[in-house]
């Protein structure tokens, strides 16, 4: 599975996540595109793990070959991303492309 961790992530969540296909949109030079990395995305990678929430109102992601895995974790911390690793990993297997998956830490 080859996942993309989007800009607003923290990226030490590589650390939770199988390293081997596992890659940040800073690596990949795309922190700046207009309209988001979904589109060179969908090309390379199988899912995007994000904490935006609007994502999927804002964009179409139907349209997309790319699932959205929408972490919910108090901060934006790996110490919050531990605690829901289990999820996020299931998540991450789990989603199908043009869909978004939600994955909640408790309490948020």
């Amino acid at each position: 599975m080859r996942v993309l961790i989007d800009e607003c992530v923290d990226p030490r969540i590589k650390q939770l996540l199988d390293d081997q296909g596992v890659a940040t949109v800073h690596e990949q030079g795309w922190e700046r595109l207009e309209d988001g990395p979904l589109a060179l995305a969908q090309i390379e990678f199988d899912v995007l793990v994000t904490i935006d929430r609007n994502l999927e109102f804002q964009q179409n992601l139907s349209k997309y070959r790319i699932g959205v895995v929408v972490v919910h974790v108090p901060k934006n911390q790996l110490a919050h991303y531990r605690v829901i690793q289990k999820d996020l990993l299931s998540a991450i297997e789990n989603v199908r492309p043009g869909e978004a998956i939600h994955v909640r830490a408790l309490g948020v």
